[in-house]
């Protein structure tokens, strides 16, 4: 009888022992830090109302908002080219204040257009400092149309006067411009506001600046305010789509500038910065609530470049 009391109590230690030890080795879950994310801004096409965005990341910029990934189509191409290679708001400003028709602009006579282009990629050339894309400190792309296909191009490396002028060769008006073996034109036609290219680069927070005209019940007064309506009514449904797509959108106020006004490039500004600054806490609130989701607990979204 004491032998089977002993074999019980014996058999009741061992089962304590493993209950303790299956306690002891339970497995405890270890909280993830919270990580920083990929915000990207993504700029419209607009013509010389494009400067708006130069008063966009003068506004981010003084909020210790600077985007990790940079998108541009047409003027924005032109304006998010000199960003990403590492201008700052305030030098850009000085640059889009002393901008000349001249230093753009060169006619030809051509059936395909009687603007060539090579000034405009010259120019942004010696502006970044002759630095090919993927050289640049922020990441950034270039949109364009591939005439033969009519698909979306995006250039993230190689010569960035060259993705530019490809991004703003508007059609007729514009000789398209030629990469390799491809013939480009304005990246407005498949992408007016490069949110997409945003998000397929990684970015989990993209802030699209749209600058795009809107039909306003009246009759543009120039060729180039007809063209440019013309080209933006016939992407709505893109525009629609892209923005659907953005984390945050900033339309600063810059229906009334012409397309081709040089001269109202500091009016441009202003409009970027009262537009940026009304959508500051939005920004600020998206930025936080990434933090805090558990979206933020995961990997960064892979790029697709």
């Amino acid at each position: 009888m004491r032998l089977k009391q002993l074999g019980f109590i014996s058999i009741m230690s061992l089962a304590l022992v493993a209950c303790d030890k299956n306690a002891i080795t339970k497995p405890t879950t270890t909280p993830i830090a919270a990580r920083e994310p990929v915000i990207a801004i993504a700029l419209g096409g607009g013509g010389a109302k494009g400067f708006a965005h130069i008063g966009v990341l003068k506004v981010l910029e003084s909020h210790g908002i600077k985007p990790k990934i940079v998108t541009g189509t047409s003027a924005g191409s032109f304006v998010g080219s000199i960003y990403a290679s590492g201008k700052t708001p305030y030098q850009m400003q000085q640059l889009a204040l002393q901008l000349k028709e001249s230093d753009i602009r060169d006619l030809t006579l051509s059936s395909q257009g009687f603007v060539v282009g090579q000034k405009l990629q010259d120019y942004i050339n010696r502006n970044v400092g002759n630095q090919a894309i993927e050289k640049f400190p922020i990441r950034f792309s270039a949109v364009a149309t591939r005439l033969d296909t009519g698909k979306k191009s995006e250039f993230i490396k190689g010569n960035a006067g060259q993705a530019v002028r490809a991004s703003c060769s508007i059609p007729n008006v514009f000789v398209p411009a030629k990469i390799g073996k491809y013939q480009y034109v304005d990246g407005g036609l498949v992408s007016p506001i490069p949110v997409q290219t945003a998000r397929s680069m990684g970015a989990d927070i993209v802030i699209a600046v749209d600058i795009s005209a809107r039909p306003s019940g009246s009759q543009p007064s120039s060729m180039w305010g007809l063209l440019d309506q013309t080209i933006n009514i016939m992407g709505q449904q893109s525009i629609n789509n892209e923005l659907a797509q953005a984390t945050v959108v900033i339309q600063p106020k810059v229906g009334h500038l012409g397309t081709l006004d040089l001269k109202a490039s500091n009016q441009a500004i202003l409009e970027g910065e009262k537009a940026a600054q009304a959508k500051i806490t939005a920004i600020q609130t998206a930025i936080s609530n990434f933090k805090k989701s558990p979206a933020a607990l995961k990997p960064a979204p892979a790029a697709k470049f």
